[in-house]
């Protein structure tokens, strides 16, 4: 499931620079992660770094798009194609 940053985002900008895949961006009213991006830090990080620093806990999961940790791990080999990427993957990456 992609990620989705909610009205009650403060527009910090705590997550953008935590982000490994440049997902998040400033948007008219509130910062956007454009879904076609984000990894849910699969790959990178065990947990979703916008959400662990995000002060207005308003980075939660998209219901609209649910993705398989296989989707997700693919979409980050494709971003990263010069970052070795462990497939599969360790469990410390695995939720």
């Amino acid at each position: 499931m992609a990620t989705i940053i909610v009205e009650d985002c403060t527009s910090c900008g705590a997550c953008v620079a935590v982000c490994p895949n440049r997902a998040i961006s400033a948007g008219e009213q509130i910062h956007v992660i454009d879904f076609r991006r984000c990894t849910e830090c699969v790959g990178h990080h065990f947990e979703e770094q916008c959400a662990k620093v995000c002060p207005a806990d308003a980075c939660l999961p998209d219901p609209d798009r649910q993705e398989s940790e296989e989707v997700l791990l693919a979409r980050a080999k494709a971003l990263h194609p010069h970052r070795k990427i462990p497939h599969p993957l360790p469990s410390h990456f695995r939720r």
